[in-house]
């Protein structure tokens, strides 16, 4: 999938920190060291690739999965009241959330490809996927957050902020174009650069999509 040089460095730098936070106790793992090694690259994989896909499509117009509005439903009815731009992390992880969850996850089972497969969740929705910014959760939780993150604007924050840097780089091009070439042929580049953009946009989704649905290699 394709994306700005400058925006894989980050988002490598931030995923290459997670090293630690998904180095969980060998146990959970039934002691297999290269069980574990594969879950962690799975997990980092598929958050690398849901970060890039909320960076370059308008998070709202997104479709994680086919049942998107049952989860999204279901989620708004047992949870009216989470808050979601910024997650407490005792609101998944207490005893008393994982009670109250439980039920919801199941809900899922056989509906959702791998519903408790572990995957990472990014606690404060305006950030990238860093150590402190980021907690374990079952699929169908993420699916269950970021749909609606998705649906009520909040993932927008990153979108923005990457498609400005983007427009400020485009804007930075263009005037050096036009000072070599002359205005009527920085127009037409702009109009060849924004065609290029929508049909690469199209496929960033496509793909991106087909990798975010791919069943995990380990279940937990």
């Amino acid at each position: 999938m394709e994306a700005t040089g400058g925006d894989d460095e980050v988002v490598s730098g931030e995923l290459t920190s997670l090293a630690h936070a998904v180095s969980l106790p060998a146990e959970c793992y039934g002691n297999d060291p290269d069980i574990e090694m594969a879950w962690a690259m799975r997990a980092m994989q598929h958050a690398e690739v849901y970060y890039k896909l909320i960076s370059s499509v308008d998070p709202q117009f997104l479709k994680l999965t086919k049942v998107d509005d049952q989860i999204y439903s279901e989620f708004r009815e047992n949870f009216k009241k989470l808050r979601i731009d910024v997650l407490d992390p005792e609101e998944l992880k207490s005893e008393a959330a994982k009670e109250k969850w439980r039920p919801f996850c199941l809900k899922f089972d056989g509906i959702v490809e791998d519903f408790n497969y572990g995957t990472l969740l990014r606690l404060n929705c305006s950030q990238g996927y860093t150590e402190e910014n980021t907690i374990f959760a079952p699929r169908i939780q993420f699916f269950a957050i970021e749909i609606a993150r998705n649906r009520e604007g909040y993932n927008k924050a990153v979108y923005t902020s990457v498609q400005d840097k983007e427009e400020e780089k485009g804007a930075t091009n263009g005037g050096d174009k036009g000072a070599n070439s002359g205005g009527e042929e920085e127009k037409g580049a702009n109009r060849e650069g924004e065609k290029e953009k929508t049909n690469k946009g199209g496929e960033k989704e496509k793909e991106a999509y087909k990798e975010i649905n791919k069943s995990g290699e380990t279940a937990m």
